[in-house]
């Protein structure tokens, strides 16, 4: 299956359809990440209770994001103790990529970031205009997944631009070769 979707079918599709689905690996891809409420058994939850639903059912639930997010997300997030340990998440500066993966099995990557405009979880009058695809193609699931992997991984760490805001990979930024080392 590959599918273009737009707006609110984004919200349907991929954050209330394919994401609570997840069993085992979860993979998410944003350049900004504010307070996401969505539809959770008939009633309006944040997004961070869903991940905490997956990391209750031991599914690895891996973060990427550009920019530290808002007061009000992070104090969503504590209200979810078991995201503290369980949530695996990771700050890069040039993540601009947004993309979803789900049990290698299913993948979005278009233009919405995890916000409520970003997604189509917002009205009509105040969504922004976003597209991606979806597909269950594996040779594209592995594509989507090898990008977001490289980055979790640190490829392009020693080449960056943008160490000065980066601390995620510390070792390889400062290893033997690298002038931040003083080597």
């Amino acid at each position: 299956m590959l599918k273009f979707i737009t707006d609110r079918d984004i919200y349907e599709e991929v954050v209330c359809g394919a994401i609570p689905r997840t069993r085992r690996q979860l993979w998410l891809a944003t350049a900004d990440l504010k307070d996401l409420h969505v539809r959770k058994a008939g009633r309006m939850v944040p997004f961070l209770e869903v991940l905490s639903d997956l990391v209750a059912r031991s599914v690895e639930v891996r973060l990427l994001h550009a920019k530290e997010p808002g007061p009000i997300f992070r104090k969503d997030f504590d209200r979810y103790p078991n995201l503290w340990r369980g949530l695996e998440r990771m700050l890069c500066p040039r993540v601009h990529l947004k993309c979803v993966v789900v049990d290698g099995r299913f993948a979005y990557t278009g233009s919405a970031n995890l916000t409520g405009a970003g997604v189509g979880a917002k009205s009509d009058r105040r969504r922004n205009f976003e597209s991606g695809i979806v597909t269950t193609d594996p040779a594209l699931i592995d594509q989507v997944a090898d990008q977001f992997d490289r980055i979790w991984r640190g490829a392009y760490c020693r080449e960056c631009g943008r160490k000065e805001f980066c601390d995620e990979h510390a070792d390889i930024l400062t290893g033997p070769g690298n002038a931040a080392s003083g080597a």
